[in-house]
């Protein structure tokens, strides 16, 4: 367990790399715009006034990349029979139920932004995934281009830069989410194509999780959903990210339908099972087990080994989550006893639950607090 946490501490360490060489690329091309701008009887206040304007339209350039970035999953996706289902950038989400758009506020730590979709049937268990996956590199390449295109020919060395740092900072996006690699909590786009690629079943699994997610944002819990989308895999398909997710969502599953013992099990041992599942599924798992242990036996020591350091920085960074948001009522109500907490990690709930995109899920979530509470006054 501590190589592998040792091995995850690197991996978040690699994936601030591209970033950081963004930076000081950008920071290069700042100082050349200076080198051509200062003169002997420049002013000092515009040469300052000139690097902060330059500094955030770096800040800027990569929010813009972001935007392209998933702008491409989705046009790719239309392209190749997909239908829209969210468009999130950073945590401001755009959600479709009942045929509308709906503004609404979701945070998923270690994802700047997400294109999700509903995914066309599949034909002989294909479904196209190449376009969809890397459609978000695919548009970086072409914004960049044609901004690079746009700073060679143009004439003024303000401009010339930004362009310059626009088009740096894309082809960056492009190679951090087109080369496969796994990132901290999360896979690429790469990653996540080539996993697909590997196997038919990883496709079908990859076709769940899109019907899983449309099915969600239409309202439907997923008790309610068919229940062999929720099979969990054998150990050794699951060393697949994409066919592992699935044993994931059966756990989900069976926390949604209150069968708390089963998914203490099957939790345990997939966090146990060396497989394909990304660190995000991992933590949420965490969570969940450590509301299990809380609403049955409740032994301190067992909680206490549950959350580690790493568990507490993951739900501190995804403290407006509901799940989280639940575990935490739960940690507050029933191993804390702290009444002014509990009552403070409600009000917080209702209040993310105002502008959080699906009502199923807050509706599953608001159960397992009462049940909490009626754990608590049982006692």
């Amino acid at each position: 367990m501590k190589k592998e946490n040792k091995k995850g501490q690197w991996k978040q360490v690699l994936a601030l790399v591209p970033f950081l060489l963004i930076g000081a690329i950008c920071g290069v091309m700042m100082v050349r715009y200076l080198d051509r701008i200062v003169t002997p009887g420049s002013s000092m206040g515009t040469e300052v006034l000139s690097m902060l304007a330059l500094f955030l339209l770096m800040y800027v350039g990569i929010f813009l990349q972001i935007i392209v970035h998933e702008a491409g999953h989705l046009v790719f996706g239309l392209l190749t029979g997909y239908r829209f289902s969210s468009f999130r950038i950073m945590n401001f989400i755009w959600v479709k139920q009942n045929g509308n758009l709906h503004f609404r506020r979701l945070s998923i730590a270690g994802t700047g932004g997400q294109c999700l979709m509903a995914p066309p049937d599949l034909v002989d268990g294909r479904l196209p995934y190449v376009l969809y996956n890397l459609g978000g590199s695919l548009m970086n390449v072409l914004f960049s281009g044609l901004c690079l295109l746009i700073a060679v020919i143009c004439t003024s060395a303000f401009l010339d830069t930004v362009l310059g740092m626009f088009s740096i900072i894309g082809f960056a996006f492009a190679l951090i989410n087109g080369i496969p690699m796994r990132m901290g909590t999360i896979d690429n786009d790469g990653y996540n194509a080539l996993s697909l690629g590997k196997e038919p079943a990883a496709l079908r699994a990859f076709w769940l999780q899109m019907k899983i997610s449309e099915q969600t944002s239409a309202g439907v819990r997923l008790k309610d959903m068919p229940a062999d989308w929720f099979e969990v895999p054998t150990d050794e398909a699951m060393a697949n990210s994409m066919i592992g997710a699935l044993g994931v969502f059966a756990a989900n599953r069976m926390m949604d339908a209150h069968d708390f013992s089963e998914a203490d099990r099957l939790m345990e041992h997939l966090l146990r099972l060396k497989s394909g599942i990304v660190g995000l599924y991992k933590s949420m798992m965490t969570c969940d087990r450590i509301y299990c242990e809380l609403i049955s036996e409740n032994r301190p020591e067992v909680v206490t080994g549950m959350l580690t350091k790493d568990q507490k920085k993951f739900m501190k960074s995804m403290k407006t989550y509901p799940s989280v948001l639940r575990t935490e009522y739960a940690l507050a109500l029933l191993s804390e006893q702290n009444e002014m907490k509990t009552a403070q990690l409600l009000s917080q709930f209702e209040k993310m639950a105002k502008t959080y995109p699906y009502p199923s899920d807050i509706a599953s979530e608001r159960e397992l607090m009462q049940l909490a509470l009626e754990h608590k006054n049982s006692l």
